[in-house]
């Protein structure tokens, strides 16, 4: 199954039916989805989230309920 582009609402649908959050890589401008007990990352709020995706030209890709941040 191909990967497709989703919007911000629907990865946030799926970060809530995981128990995800966005998270940002500590000492980086990396990002990438957390459970949030992982001590090489913080969790971030959505709104710097989206705004290091903008930053970064990145998007969301999504498959068979697998998410993804690659350049848009």
């Amino acid at each position: 199954m191909a990967m497709q582009k989703i919007d911000i609402g629907r990865a946030k649908q799926i970060c809530a039916n995981k128990g995800l959050h966005p998270g940002k890589v500590k000492g980086t401008t990396g990002i990438q989805f957390t459970k949030g007990s992982n001590s090489r990352l913080d969790v971030i709020g959505w709104e710097e989230f989206e705004s290091i995706l903008r930053q970064r030209g990145l998007a969301i890709y999504e498959s068979g309920g697998w998410m993804k941040i690659m350049k848009a």
